[in-house]
């Protein structure tokens, strides 16, 4: 099996329009999260989200015209992508070497906005009023799809949906594809943009979103006693995996190792999670790296502020690690993010690989009042600078299932 290495990164966040800019709002403890600017949000009961920054411009990768054909999803995906790929310094003009380069970037819910304007359209104009462009800017394998084509990736392309895993199985599938020899080079993530009102509605009709509509800042509260829920949020954070002896043979700049990958599922509820899958997820993702639970310096966990799901991804770390939890360093950086669903793993794939690279751990903002169900070591308000040997990161989505990959620091 060959070495996987990431030699690129690219985001868009309710932090920032890149990687650079995020990573230091999130770790001078900023919050992407405010009102609801996109529609009127006067009969909703959650009027809150981490939307993405206004300034942000499609049009820096793809041209306007083209641009607005796309769901917000797609723009997000293809902005990022092509940042990470300009990252690693990657141009594929060479057929031999475009065919050894793919991509796999997922959604949880994909152009969800762009099917409800369409929709609305036609139930008040007529189907004729149902733009062309419709279906290839809404469909989810779209942002892999115009990657590929801008960027003249010619190597294996997918989309991965698996609700809020998504991201995180688009890495680990796409390390697997160039362990096993498949391709040289794979761009890989997730994106969401579905900060609409179906989307809202529909968590919020299920109670899974925060109604601390007065404080926006303070809605996203992972492991916070007084968490009431999680913060819709949008954008796409993808990451350049690269095989190790070619990443060395062209002199790139490396950011860390992919070391390990597990999945699992729960088998158990859609919406209810268990402790034993988690934990399946992140044994498997150890025994792929040959480490043990005490190589692990660093968890950046699911975290997304709910009351179930926090305490019991807390449950299953100190299942799986015992004493060497109060070891461990925990945070979730949706407390800045809120919860991006498909995109989150991407994301919070890029905000690990930075921490391995940097040494230091991000903070969980707005944890005030842990709950004491939620038995880890979390990094609260203000970074920590440590040594990280390894970090491991975690999502799991409704379904029940489980996604875990574990970045290594490079030797």
């Amino acid at each position: 099996m060959r070495r996987v290495v990431v030699t690129g990164l690219g985001m868009v966040s309710p932090l920032g329009n890149d990687v650079a800019s995020s990573w230091k709002a999130l770790l001078a403890g900023e919050c992407g999260i405010g009102p609801i600017t996109y529609f009127d949000v006067s009969e909703f009961g959650c009027k809150i989200a981490g939307q993405v920054k206004p300034d942000f411009d499609p049009t820096v990768a793809l041209e306007p015209k083209e641009a607005r054909r796309y769901d917000r999803f797609v723009q997000y995906a293809v902005v990022a992508g092509c940042q990470a790929l300009d990252d690693a310094g990657l141009k594929f003009e060479d057929d031999e070497a475009a065919v050894r380069a793919g991509c796999i970037v997922g959604s949880g819910i994909g152009g969800l906005d762009l099917i409800c304007n369409n929709y609305a359209s036609c139930q008040s104009r007529g189907p004729r009023r149902i733009s062309p462009f419709m279906i290839p800017g809404s469909i989810i394998n779209m942002a892999a799809g115009q990657l590929s084509i801008m960027r003249n990736l010619r190597g294996p392309n997918l989309a991965t949906v698996t609700a809020c895993s998504t991201g995180l199985h688009a890495i680990g599938e796409a390390a697997w594809m160039i362990r096993r020899g498949d391709a040289d080079v794979m761009v890989a993530g997730g994106a969401e943009g579905t900060v609409c009102p179906v989307g809202i509605g529909g968590f919020d009709s299920m109670h899974a979103l925060s109604r601390r509509n007065d404080d926006p800042q303070h809605a996203s509260r992972p492991f916070d006693l007084d968490r009431d829920g999680f913060v819709m949020g949008e954008g796409a954070g993808l990451l350049v995996l690269e095989d190790y002896d070619h990443a060395v043979a062209r002199g790139a700049k490396i950011y860390c190792e992919v070391a390990g990958y597990g999945l699992s599922a729960d088998a158990y509820h859609i919406t209810t999670p268990s402790t034993d899958g988690p934990m399946r997820s992140m044994q498997m993702a150890l025994k792929h790296a040959g480490m043990k639970p005490e190589d692990i310096d660093y968890l950046n966990a699911h975290g997304t502020s709910t009351s179930v799901g926090d305490a019991n991804e807390c449950k299953a770390v100190r299942t799986l690690f015992g004493e060497h939890t109060d070891a461990m360093w925990v945070s979730s950086t949706k407390g800045a993010t809120g919860h991006l669903l498909g995109g989150a793993g991407g994301v919070e794939s890029v905000f690990t690989v930075m921490a391995v690279a940097d040494q230091i751990v991000p903070p969980t903002i707005n944890c005030v009042n842990q709950d004491p169900e939620c038995c880890v070591r979390v990094c609260k308000d203000t970074p920590v600078k440590c040594e990280i040997r390894a970090a491991m990161k975690n999502n799991f989505g409704f379904g029940g299932t489980n996604g875990t990959v574990i970045f290594k620091r490079m030797a």
